[in-house]
Formats: structure tokens, sequence, C-alpha cells
């Protein structure tokens, strides 16, 4: 097969395979969520505790992702995630019971561990070992792009179909995203061998460096959650915003399609670590856009200040992993994940208990942004040891 065609495919497949683990089986839930909430008993921390068991079955799966090196192993786990992918979709729509709820949020976010890490790792790798460049932005364009496509169809659906409904659309949806997905992801054995292969060769950083960038990504990954979850919640309560939520999480989407390779553009020109502080410290503002005053300018610049940077700092620091650890980049960003799941475990259901509590979500906002800057803070520090600090063994044998 030519080349350019094949590296197509793969590419393609890597952007279908995100619509569907993460744009339908993890975010589906938000434009969803008011739905749920006001044709059953769902109530605000009940639907953050729900979030955050959705984070813990990621963070299991990162878990799982960060000590897997078996590329056969990796590309079983990957398909098999497609298919829980549209299974746990389908699942939604099946019951109104809490605990099968949360069972098929936990069984979602190890699929989207799966597509996200371990799917993303396979793309990587091939890329690298075909000599393109080891860049993830086109692929990532996927979660803006299924975000923008699970707003449009709640939109369209929420005149016509009830909640559940919506769901089974949603997983019809899915199964058919899941074929190319599978089909134009070649299995590790038949990847063709040349000559002109890299050698893969990792080249690790120092350690505190490391701890330091691990701690930002936690930050991120509070940051990322608090708006991702309840964006169309939180908009829909604020005054003269009623019913505006799933526009606000349209253009999310839509800002978060080109943010990657917006991104791997500015890192390439500015460098890796001042793009991942810039686009820290303009999601900050974007989180407290839409309660500094709500207005829909206001909420609507907000989302495309959050939507273009989440998406980023994830493509950012992936980028980072293959150019530390281009053999096993799947491992690297298994582990970076554990800290950023952690922080997506506790502050959606923290979120939602400030929400029952103080009947609004600006305090879970302004924690999110608060975090946000600290986090930017030690991307600053963490960048003034990356040039020059030696690898120490601990680093090395990460």
């Amino acid at each position: 097969m030519n080349d350019p065609i094949q590296r197509c495919k793969v590419l393609t497949a890597g952007v279908l395979n995100l619509i569907l683990v993460m744009g339908i089986a993890r975010f589906a839930y938000t434009p969803l969520l008011p739905a749920m909430q006001e044709q059953t008993d769902l109530g605000a921390a009940e639907g953050g505790w729900l979030a955050a068991i959705n984070y813990l079955g990621y963070l299991v799966g990162a878990v799982v992702a960060s000590v897997i090196s078996d590329l056969e192993l990796k590309d079983r786990l990957y398909r098999i995630g497609l298919v829980a992918a549209v299974v746990t979709t389908a699942g939604m729509g099946l019951t109104e019971n809490l605990w099968l709820w949360a069972i098929f949020r936990f069984f979602a976010g190890l699929s989207c561990a799966a597509g996200m890490l371990i799917g993303s790792g396979l793309v990587l790798n091939w890329l690298m070992r075909n000599n393109h460049r080891g860049e993830l932005g086109i692929q990532f364009s996927g979660v803006g792009l299924g975000m923008a496509l699970c707003a449009v169809a709640v939109e369209v659906m929420n005149t016509v179909f009830d909640w559940r409904e919506q769901w089974f659309v949603l997983t019809a949806i899915g199964a058919l995203i899941l074929i190319p997905a599978w089909v134009w992801l070649p299995r590790p054995e038949s990847i063709p061998s040349g000559v002109n292969r890299k050698t893969m060769e990792d080249s690790p950083p120092g350690a505190i460096f490391m701890r330091l960038v691990t701690a930002a990504y936690f930050c991120a990954g509070v940051g990322y959650v608090v708006s991702a979850t309840f964006i169309v919640a939180i908009v829909d309560e604020l005054p003269g915003l009623e019913g505006k939520g799933v526009w606000a999480f349209l253009v999310m989407g839509l800002a978060a399609a080109p943010s990657a390779i917006l991104w791997d553009l500015v890192a390439r020109r500015f460098g890796n670590m001042n793009a991942l502080i810039a686009a820290s410290l303009l999601q900050a503002v974007g989180i407290l856009l839409p309660v500094i005053e709500p207005s829909l300018m206001l909420t609507m610049l907000g989302a495309i200040l959050f939507g273009g940077t989440f998406v980023g700092i994830v493509c950012l620091v992936l980028t980072m992993a293959g150019r530390f650890y281009p053999s096993r980049p799947a491992k690297f960003m298994g582990k970076m994940t554990i800290s950023f799941g952690i922080a997506q475990i506790v502050a959606p259901a923290f979120t939602g208990i400030l929400r029952e509590h103080n009947g609004d979500y600006a305090v879970g906002l302004y924690t999110a942004s608060a975090t946000m800057l600290v986090g930017s803070v030690l991307l600053l520090m963490a960048k003034s040891r990356e040039v020059g600090e030696t690898p120490t063994p601990e680093a090395v044998n990460r």
C-alpha cells in the first residue's frame, strides 16, 4: 500500500477512535446530564459521583496501560475498548438504577483509557517507526469533533427523544464509527518492515522535572474535569442563559477540534514547555469567564478558551512522552495519566457536593481556575529544570 495512504488511514482511525471513546462514551454524558436530572431521580451530587466513577475507570485503565509493553496485547485491549465504548453507551439508556449507571460509567472510563492511551500510543508508535513526525495533533481533533457531534445530536434530539432514546441513537452512531476505527489501524504484525526505520532510543528527563510536570498535570486534571463535566448544567443555571448550555458545549468542541494541531505549531515555534504554560494560563481564564459575568458573549469566549486549551495540554504532554520515551510512549503516558486521573476522580465529586450545598457551581469553578494557576507555576519551575538537567537512575528506570 502507498505509504501516504496508509498514514492517512492510520490517522483517521485514531481520530475516529477518539470520537467514539472520548466524544461519545465519555462526553455524551455532559450534554445529556440536564435531561437525565430532569427526567429521572438523578441529583447534582449523584451526577458528580457518576463522573468521578467514570474517571476512576479511566485511572484504572491508565495504570494498566503503564505496565503493558507487549504490542499485540495493547492492540487487543484497544479493540476491546472500542467495543466497550459502544456497549456502555447503550447500557446508560437501559436502566435508571444508579449502581448500574456507575458500572457502565466505570467501564466507559476503561474504554477511554484504552482509546486515549493505548490507541494513541499505537498510532504514535506506528508514525515514528515509519519515519513520520511523532505529533498527535490530527488524531486529537477527534476529541473536539466527538464533543461537537454529541452537542449537535443532543440539541436536535432533545425535542424528539427522551434521555433514554438519545443514548440509543448515540450508540448506533458509535457502532458505525467503530468499524473504520477497528479496520484502519494495522495490527502490530501487519506493520511493514523497512531498512529506514528509526532506532527507538529513550532519553528520559531528570527526576525533579518529572515530579513537577506530574504535579502540574494533576492541576490540569482538576481544571479540565469541572468544566468538561458540568459545563452544560453550569450554563443552563446562569441568569438569562437557560437552554444555552449545549451551545457552549458545541462551541467548546469546535474550539477543541483544531486546538491540538495549533498547539503543535506553537510548541514547534516556541518550545513545548512554553506552549504548556501558555495553554494552562489561558485555560484558567476560560474556566472563570462564565461566572465572572453571566453573559452569552463571555460564556462563549470562555468555552472557546477552554476548548482551545484542554486538548492541547493533553496532546503536548503525550507528545512529550514520545520525545522522552519513543520506545514505550504508552507506559509514560499511563503514568502521567494516573496523576491526571486522580484529579478527575476527586474534582467532580467535590464540585457536585458543593453544588448541592451552595446551590450553584461557582465555587467549583473558582477552585478549578486557581488550581490551573498553581499548575502554571509548577510548569515554570519545571521549565527552569528542563535544560541541562542530567537524568538520574530513578528517571532512567521509569
